[in-house]
């Protein structure tokens, strides 16, 4: 398969990854990617934005770039289904950190298994933190995550009375813009 163009793919879970994401972004530029596609969300999200614009974006010949497969997907039959959509366009996929080549019969088997392999660790790590969630709880050592913009609703509410836009509220607070009208549609409420 000759390569025309080696495109990449970097994610990070959360916006709070931001070493994470530069890494990913310089193995990629290192790599040769002329054109990068970038995210900060879930690999689990429903809606992964910059995903389904680069699989739109890659052209017969291409090579979809990551670094690692966790990046990429996190279970089997999300990782077959983008597999799928890059071989219909006859693009192929590159994983760096195991050297992996889907354009070779070896690099299409290792990544099958792998991806089993990242799955099946996945939910290993998910039900350990269920029963260690269960077990706090139980324990009463559990409350959960505080709401951070909750928090600050007296904050949200007295900007607002000076007359502050949603915009200058989110921008003093940092809160996100979805907060700040949940805040305000709750004092409204009562």
């Amino acid at each position: 398969m000759t390569t025309s163009a080696l495109v990449g793919y970097a994610r990070t879970s959360t916006t709070d990854q931001k070493a994470g994401l530069e890494a990913q972004l310089r193995d990629l530029e290192q790599a040769g990617c002329t054109k990068v596609f970038r995210e900060e969300i879930s690999s689990v999200a429903a809606n992964r934005p910059q995903l389904a614009a680069v699989l739109e974006w890659v052209r017969e010949g291409d090579m979809l770039v990551v670094t690692k497969l966790d990046r990429l997907a996190r279970a089997v039959a999300d990782l077959l289904s983008i597999t799928a959509a890059l071989k219909a366009k006859g693009a192929g996929l590159r994983i760096l950190a195991m050297n992996l080549d889907t354009a070779t019969p070896t690099g299409k088997l290792m990544l099958n298994l792998l991806g089993s392999i990242a799955e099946f660790e996945r939910e290993l790590m998910l039900e350990r933190q269920r029963e260690g969630i269960a077990r706090a709880k139980a324990e009463g050592k559990y409350a959960g995550r505080q709401p951070t913009a909750r928090s600050q609703a007296s904050e949200v509410l007295r900007l607002r009375a000076e007359g502050k836009s949603a915009g200058d509220i989110v921008a003093a607070l940092g809160i996100s813009r979805a907060s700040v009208f949940r805040i305000l549609a709750g004092q409204s409420g009562t």
